[in-house]
């Protein structure tokens, strides 16, 4: 039995690290195919000064839902409202917020309640009442008040309800956007008719230092939670994301940042209200409704940072969110299985869903249970600890290599950093992430599926902020690390 064991337990463990190693090697270079690609394609200086004097420029509702955001809302209302993009409205959904969010933004913004004929092309919790500014230099801020939806699911389609434009951003209110970053996804709306969806690269902002919702330096975190998702995060734009869009195959447009046509979100039902990943159930319905119907349709990657978002700084409320994650996935997995190897939903139902499937959503089970084998393979004396230290050192190779591929490309895109010194943390990181961070987001996944298969009661949980609570001279403050 022991020998069968270890026999089964070494090949699969090889030929699945093998496949994985293999499929990240094919985005990688899909990955440079596509920034050689938007390199040569786009005169940016030209297109902009297009899009400022055309009266075709397509309009942009930036939708971004609150709840209880009161430390960073105001600074992040401003980053909205200074895009620099001639025609775009800022859509903030108050869900129910129990602090103080939503009378800071009426003592801020001069904010009062106007008659409003809300259309419910999607349903939501109850609607409560819509406010403008008073202010003259605010005109662009509308702010949707409503009752908890429980989700961010629910918010967001309360705000497509109130949007006037036919191109929506979705995105969470503690980000920080960069000046250009609705130009920036527009850009492929305009060469390509069909797209439906473009998704900004993000970063992480704990550690920059930021004045009133913009960043002044660009920094590193120089704590271990923040610093590990950084690496997390340019790895699944710079390379996954960005891989999959070259053969128009995303897997999902984040819920951080992402531009949708709200046509086709409308037609597909909106977002899931129940979701606990509604960035990648509303992907695959939209496409399911493209093609359905016979639509074409385009998702697009662009290697450009467009989106700073505070990411969770303890790991406690590291744990609640990868839970979330965990939960969101297999929950997505049991509703769509139908798409999965299906024909009619072309490049997602025969590639896409595939790959996530074995290499996103078995990945946990496998590594927890080769790591069950592993432990009583050593104290049975059956590991073959000279292949198992080759195998181990290849594949820890592999993974720094990739990330070197991926800080490579941020540096040399100007993404996330000016100095080069700041990504010599993200190097160290990725020494330390396959010890450190990584095992505990296996664990984190696996107890999100064991809540989903208990059925144990969701909550959405409370993202703590720390923005506001370091403050540095004038009204600058430093996003805690």
């Amino acid at each position: 039995m022991k020998e069968f064991l270890f026999e089964f337990y070494g090949y699969t463990v090889f030929f699945y690290s093998l496949a994985l190693i293999l499929s990240y090697v094919a985005l990688a270079w899909l990955a440079e195919i596509s920034i050689l690609r938007s390199k040569r394609n786009f005169n940016a200086t030209y297109t902009k000064r297009i899009m400022e004097k055309s009266p075709y420029t397509p309009g942009v509702s930036i939708i971004a839902p609150a709840f209880n955001e009161e430390k960073t809302i105001i600074d992040n209302v401003y980053s909205l409202l200074a895009q620099d993009y001639p025609m775009f409205e800022v859509i903030i959904v108050n869900d129910g917020s129990t602090d103080q969010t939503l009378e800071k933004l009426i003592e801020e913004f001069q904010l009062v309640e106007v008659p409003y004929a809300y259309v419910e092309r999607i349903h939501t919790k109850p609607f409560r009442r819509l406010l403008k500014s008073t202010n003259p230099a605010h005109y662009r801020l509308i702010v949707v008040d409503k009752e908890n939806g429980g989700t961010k699911a629910d918010p967001v389609n309360a705000g497509v309800n109130a949007s006037s434009y036919p191109w929506f951003i979705n995105m969470d209110a503690d980000c920080i956007l960069a000046r250009d970053a609705v130009y920036q996804c527009v850009l492929p709306v305009l060469y390509q008719d069909d797209v439906i969806a473009v998704s900004g690269a993000m970063a992480i902002s704990n550690g920059c230092k930021v004045k009133r919702g913009e960043i002044l330096e660009h920094r590193p975190p120089h704590t271990p939670a923040p610093l590990f998702q950084t690496l997390e995060y340019m790895r699944s734009f710079l390379v996954g994301k960005l891989g999959w869009s070259t053969i128009n195959a995303m897997p999902n447009v984040s819920g951080g940042y992402g531009l949708f046509n709200r046509d086709v979100c409308i037609a597909a039902g909106g977002y899931s209200p129940d979701s606990f990943a509604e960035d990648m159930d509303m992907l695959i319905r939209m496409i399911g409704y493209c093609c359905e119907f016979k639509r074409p349709y385009r998702v697009v990657q662009i290697p450009v940072t467009c989106c700073w978002t505070e990411g969770p700084s303890t790991l406690r409320v590291l744990y609640r969110q990868r839970v979330r994650w965990g939960r969101g996935l297999i929950q997505t997995f049991s509703r769509h299985r139908r798409a999965i190897f299906n024909r009619k939903y072309k490049r997602m139902g025969l590639i896409t869903l595939p790959w996530v499937g074995v290499f996103e959503f078995l990945a946990p089970f496998i590594e927890g249970l080769g790591f069950i084998t592993f432990v009583y393979l050593a104290f049975t004396g059956g590991v073959n600890w000279h292949s198992a230290l080759v195998m181990f050192l290849a594949i820890y190779t592999f993974c720094f290599a990739l990330s070197l591929v991926v800080i490579f490309y941020d540096y040399t895109l100007g993404g996330s950093y000016r100095k080069f010194s700041s990504y010599l943390w993200l190097v160290g990181a990725s020494l330390l992430e396959p010890f450190l961070y990584h095992p505990l987001i296996v664990f984190f996944s696996l107890k999100g599926y064991c809540d989903y298969i208990v059925q144990t009661k969701a909550v959405w949980g409370v993202m703590t902020r720390k923005g506001s609570d370091n403050k540095v001279k004038g009204e600058e403050k430093v996003a805690t690390a």
